[in-house]
């Protein structure tokens, strides 16, 4: 299938909707950046795919391509069907603009999100894209993503979603940084045992200068 894609492709052919359909679902994955930056976005109206079985390249660029093909209805409730197909692909901060439009994601397409754009959404912009499915966000807590999506979050916002997630942040504790010191080997061993020796005494010394000051 590879081969036949790329003779075609390079005998001067387009890939436009006639030939995505051709190469379908099954096949979409064998097309490389060059071969997927040629396609005409607008083919992308015509043909039925579903790149969730790609790498994250391939769907990131069809993702841009779906997103142009369909940007004249962008604004419609058809839209978030017509982009859904490609969503593995979308950025944070299309996500970020889609949780504004109540599109009630499943849950079973929120954890398929490319895995950074995901972990970039807060607690109430997972709200906005999730919507009626919001609770069905629980039975997941303890599963990836999910859980390291909570990991990231505060636990007082996470707490606003009264949904009963747990394993957030918590607020008002003080992270406390170990300071490194030289290893032993970098000193004479009589000069780091005379060290820990007078060590009592060189605090004793400190305290009672302090008292009397």
């Amino acid at each position: 299938a590879s081969v036949a894609i790329k003779r075609y492709v390079g005998l001067g052919n387009a890939l436009n909707a006639t030939a995505l359909n051709a190469i379908g679902t099954s096949y979409v994955c064998l097309l490389n950046a060059t071969e997927l930056e040629a396609i005409d976005p607008a083919s992308l109206k015509l043909a039925s795919l579903n790149p969730s079985a790609c790498s994250q390249e391939t769907k990131n660029i069809l993702y841009e391509k779906a997103k142009k093909a369909f940007s004249d209805q962008h604004h419609l409730p058809a839209y978030y069907e017509l982009i859904l197909p490609y969503l593995e692909g979308a950025p944070a901060a299309d996500l970020k603009a889609l949780s504004k439009d109540n599109v009630n994601m499943n849950v079973s397409t929120f954890v398929t999100l490319r895995r950074e754009s995901l972990m970039s959404l807060t607690p109430q912009e997972v709200k906005g894209l999730l919507g009626l499915n919001l609770p069905e966000l629980a039975q997941w807590q303890y599963r990836a993503p999910v859980r390291q999506w909570i990991q990231l979050q505060k636990q007082s916002e996470l707490d606003k979603l009264h949904i009963g997630l747990t394993g957030g942040m918590q607020e008002g504790y003080i992270n406390i940084v170990t300071p490194k010191f030289p290893e032993l080997s970098s000193a004479p061993l009589g000069t780091v045992a005379m060290a820990f020796h007078l060590l009592p005494a060189l605090l004793l010394s400190f305290l009672m200068m302090s008292i009397l000051s």
